[in-house]
């Protein structure tokens, strides 16, 4: 019993880290789309949200037969239950990165405006913060774990920065406003994929440690 139990979780894993690795290329992708104002690209990642949204519901079975099945305790609740809300998150990054794509699409049909150097390092901030917690889930890694809720900081810091100029832009050039608007969207949805990896990392720490540390200093 013992060894076909193990042999689902380890599906499950595996379930879960194509899952995260799709995840990560739509942001990425997504991101792409709006600094090279790049439609196909955009509509590419778009495209591929059913596909996720598949994955999620698929992972989510298959942590729910293995829960009715072998009413696992201990650790290995522990990790059924670290895994649906890691999963749940995963697929709300998922919806963001298409929410960054339509805002591409609809920045390609705009007159281009300067894009703040701001959005950019935010950009790459929010990915390698996605990027590291999705390694530390692969290594178990608590140390790292516990970095990204820090890291998370920066990410909300330069997303007020970012509001701040785009909105003192949108004061100084009204007929930018639809353009600036949709940049403006684009930080929130970076800052939201910051916090959807905390989340994730927060997980982590639940599984790897049984602490809940919502709300609290780490």
């Amino acid at each position: 019993m013992r060894v076909h139990f193990q042999r689902e979780i380890d599906k499950l894993k595996l379930q879960i880290l194509g899952m995260s690795a799709e995840v990560e290329n739509s942001v990425s992708e997504a991101v792409r789309s709006v600094e090279n104002r790049d439609a196909g690209l955009a509509q590419a990642v778009i495209a591929h949200e059913q596909q996720t949204n598949t994955r999620e519901v698929d992972v989510e079975e298959e942590c729910l037969k293995i829960l009715a099945l072998h009413q696992p305790v201990a650790a290995d609740l522990r990790y059924l239950v670290a895994v649906l809300k890691i999963n749940h998150d995963l697929e709300r990054i998922g919806d963001l990165a298409v929410h960054i794509a339509e805002n591409a699409l609809a920045l390609c049909e705009l007159p281009p405006v300067e894009i703040p150097s701001q959005l950019g390092e935010m950009a790459g901030k929010s990915r390698a913060l996605l990027k590291k917690v999705l390694d530390a889930f692969v290594n178990v890694d608590i140390g790292m774990a516990r970095e990204i809720r820090s890291a998370d900081a920066q990410v909300d810091a330069l997303n007020r920065i970012l509001a701040t100029r785009l909105k003192a832009e949108i004061s100084r050039n009204p007929d930018q406003l639809e353009a600036l608007l949709k940049l403006l969207h684009v930080s929130r949805h970076l800052e939201r994929i910051g916090d959807h990896a905390t989340n994730i990392a927060e997980d982590l720490i639940y599984l790897i440690e049984g602490k809940i540390v919502r709300h609290m200093d780490i």
